[in-house]
């Protein structure tokens, strides 16, 4: 297994210097957002499509540090109502162009969310009562997801891209096993997971588990942890509107690794992931609100170290 990290997690260093940190951690590859809900911070999506020495000079850098690419991130959400969607939908459509001009086979995103009919904001249906939600689910499925993925999943592989790595993540269509398998099932195998346990955590599935449903259809993992308060979410259950700055008085908020769930966790998901035969990085994502961000992904590759196997040999950086 490698072990890489979304270079959102360092989103305040320069290009050069995250190159240089993720080499002194021994990171092996890296996952670079190009845009709509990432900053991009180490990225500039347009320059990199119109310039081909500006691609040779990306990856010879990533090079010269012993760093390869896992994948492109265009998370955001494409079928939103309005303006939103039609952004996010060039972005993530320009995302899929780069990977295919860079050769990275991977991107990943998540699988949006429409509203009602008539909705200007997206809608997130999450009950089956009052029963006018199935006929918002349906038309959301029937009318606007599927059709959007067919399309897109045809653009991707007349540009060679195989695997849309979609984010099993809250207030997206997608958020779970079963949906997950609803759009695959519509659309092709395309579409496969970008697996992030820290989700299904706080939404009450055993990511454990989770992962043998998946099989093979588990394209890309991110390594982020999740804590559940025992005091509030035992009150107040874990449906939460904090905000995140607030983490005091959160149910649940992202953690560094091994500080929600500790390292015989880790270990058994390491494990639960070979037995579905997926052997390839895992993807730290640190969005802790408690612990400064080198901190973070310093102990979260230290965890990880111990806890994956059939680790490559890393060719020495220059």
């Amino acid at each position: 297994m490698k072990i890489g990290m979304i270079t959102d997690s360092l989103g305040g260093m320069s290009f050069e210097t995250l190159l240089s940190t993720s080499a002194r951690l021994g990171l092996d590859v890296l996952e670079f957002g190009c845009g709509n809900w990432s900053s991009a911070p180490h990225l500039n999506l347009a320059k990199m499509l119109e310039s081909d020495k500006a691609r040779k000079d990306f990856k010879a850098a990533l090079a010269d540090h012993g760093l390869g690419i896992s994948a492109l991130n265009c998370s955001g959400n494409p079928v939103h109502p309005g303006e939103v969607g039609r952004k996010h939908d060039r972005v993530t459509r320009d995302t899929i162009k780069l990977a295919s001009l860079m050769g990275v086979d991977r991107v990943v995103m998540m699988s949006g969310c429409p509203g009602a009919p008539g909705d200007s904001h997206a809608n997130w249906v999450t009950v089956e009562w009052p029963l006018e939600v199935r006929e918002i689910l349906r038309w959301q499925w029937e009318e606007v997801l599927i059709p959007y993925w067919k399309d897109l999943v045809a653009y991707a592989n007349n540009l060679g891209i195989r695997k849309l790595c979609l984010e099993l993540h809250g207030f997206q269509n997608v958020y779970s096993v079963r949906t997950l398998e609803r759009l695959r099932n519509a659309v092709g195998e395309t579409v496969g997971a970008n697996f992030d346990p820290s989700h299904l955590m706080w939404m009450g599935a055993d990511p454990l588990v989770a992962v043998r449903a998946l099989g093979k259809s588990i394209y890309h993992v991110h390594a982020k942890d999740t804590r559940i308060d025992p005091v509030i979410a035992t009150a107040n259950g874990v449906l939460e509107t904090t905000p995140g700055d607030r983490f005091q008085e959160r149910a649940w908020n992202y953690i560094t690794l091994g500080y929600g769930h500790g390292e015989q966790w880790w270990s058994e998901f390491c494990a639960e992931l070979a037995i579905a035969g997926y052997d390839d990085v895992l993807s730290i994502e640190h969005e802790d609100p408690m612990m400064p961000a080198l901190e973070g992904v310093e102990k979260s590759v230290a965890l990880l170290e111990r806890a994956a196997f059939n680790r490559p040999k890393r060719a020495q950086a220059n």
